[in-house]
């Protein structure tokens, strides 16, 4: 499991003209699923995105969590976070989960993200969505399962 993960001050999804999630200060997530994903690479990536210090502190260095700063998640499924680019010029994505076997593993991640308390918002599973954020810092991490 993969997930780029980008701190923000705002980020919101629309589909078709509409808005349909919004955050604040928070972390969006770009969550990629590989076909050799399990529940056991959710639990891990929820608690270690949950626990990365990369707020400010007061000192101004990075040194706090999501939760200590009050933020929000928005999680959007992203099968090209898997696009494997090494060879020619078209992505290949055989590694990713089918769309039926990531919807799964992504239901049980968000729900799971749900249970650490932080306020969670996601996009549509499968939907062309357009992404809006404005990045804070900039500061964008690729965190993977182990």
């Amino acid at each position: 499991m993969r997930a780029v993960v980008q701190r923000v001050k705002s980020a919101k999804i629309g589909i078709d003209s509409t808005i349909t999630a919004a955050i604040g200060p928070g972390l969006l997530l770009l969550l990629g699923i590989a076909k050799t994903d399990s529940n056991k690479d959710a639990d891990y990536l929820v608690e270690k995105i949950a626990g990365l210090r990369v707020f400010a502190n007061q000192d101004g260095k990075m040194n706090l969590d999501i939760r200590q700063v009050g933020g929000s998640f928005l999680i959007v499924s992203n099968f090209t976070v898997y696009g494997d680019t090494r060879k020619g010029r078209r992505p290949s994505f055989d590694s990713a989960a089918s769309p039926a076997d990531a919807r799964v593993i992504y239901d049980y991640f968000v729900q799971k993200a749900r249970l650490t308390g932080i306020p969670v918002e996601t996009g549509s599973f499968q939907a062309h969505m357009l992404v809006e954020l404005e990045n804070d810092g900039p500061i964008t991490l690729i965190v993977e399962s182990v």
